[in-house]
């Protein structure tokens, strides 16, 4: 390991297997939280590079609990967070909206680390289980459309090196990257990201790692979902090529609303606004939610367009199905015996 944090000190790049090797070390006992420490900010420092990156993911879905399946197809919608924008939870709410769509979605996330209330926070009061195994997980993905991968339990090896990174209270690449983790081999990827200089990047880290369609975001006032507020910057990836666009709401027929607009609250209030989208009240809430699933239909292939993304997503909301696929994976998510890991 200390050959590695010196060359890191010395502003020299490592190559994809290195970073891995470099990863691997971080789990063992043997390393000090010191050189966990100095590993994160030794590559904040000298900056990431995209080898360096797609081996830290790949390296941490290695070390991960392992969830085959034959199910394709699939897509996440997760955000970086760190955005301060204290929003709802859209991109939880969008997943259902995406799901009811028609889309598979393998939703990973966890409970609040930058944000009031993280997807599991919301989720878990509106009364899902968070308790699932993988086979259990998967059988909900093939049978519901839609499931929840609980990052604590998908990544129970990472515990030492996640208290380092809170104990730091500085942003480093594993701020960035949980999104890159889920262990499901998906197709496509809706990311949002906080810091707008790095979309191209991040762009280029998910065609490493495979994905066939990504979409790469940052919205007006920096938020890591698009915004009704002003101009959303993306980086699409499709079959291999990127294309940059930057998005303004009123020309897909929205209308601007600040972000103050879709501030959120404790996880019974940010459920109560899951729950009034899905029901179709509409409002700055369900527009935002349209923006992001409308974005993530796209970014799953259903949609040729994010304009017939959108309508998609509204037909998924007016029809009832999103409300029914938050109502199946509940229901789901409590069938039988669930193996808690």
């Amino acid at each position: 390991m200390r050959d590695y944090l010196q060359r890191i000190a010395d502003r020299d790049s490592l190559s994809k297997k290195e970073i891995q090797e470099a990863m691997n070390n971080l789990f063992s006992e043997n390393t000090t939280d010191s050189e966990i420490a100095a590993f994160m900010i030794g590559l904040k420092t000298k900056g990431e590079t995209v080898d360096e990156i797609v081996g830290i993911v790949e390296a941490l879905r290695a070390n991960a609990l392992t969830y085959h399946s034959e199910i394709s197809q699939v897509i996440d919608n997760c955000g970086t967070g760190g955005d301060g924008s204290k929003s709802f939870n859209i991109s939880t709410t969008s997943a259902f909206v995406m799901a009811g769509a028609g889309l598979k979605v393998a939703k990973h996330g966890n409970r609040s680390i930058t944000s009031k209330t993280g997807s599991a926070d919301v989720l878990e009061y509106l009364g899902v289980n968070l308790d699932l195994n993988p086979d259990i997980s998967l059988q909900i993905l093939k049978d519901v459309g839609i499931t929840f991968l609980f990052a604590p339990y998908v990544h129970p090896n990472i515990k030492r090196i996640m208290k380092v990174r809170k104990d730091l209270r500085i942003p480093t690449v594993f701020n960035l990257i949980g999104p890159l983790t889920n262990p499901v081999d998906l197709d496509f990827q809706l990311l949002g990201i906080y810091r707008r200089d790095l979309i191209e990047m991040f762009a280029e880290v998910l065609k490493s790692l495979g994905r066939k369609r990504a979409v790469v975001l940052n919205g007006a006032g920096f938020m890591d979902e698009a915004s009704l507020a002003g101009e959303n910057h993306l980086a699409i990836l499709d079959d291999g090529k990127i294309q940059y666009r930057v998005l303004h709401p009123e020309e897909l027929g929205f209308s601007i609303y600040s972000n103050e607009a879709i501030k959120g609250g404790d996880r019974k209030e940010n459920a109560e606004a899951l729950l009034s989208v899905l029901k179709g009240k509409k409002g700055a809430h369900r527009d935002i939610v349209l923006l992001n699933a409308g974005i993530g239909i796209f970014t799953g292939g259903i949609a040729s367009s994010i304009e017939d993304g959108i309508k998609l997503a509204s037909e998924s909301i007016n029809s009832g199905a999103a409300m029914e696929k938050l109502e199946k994976l509940i229901e789901n998510s409590h069938a039988g015996k669930t193996e808690v890991i």
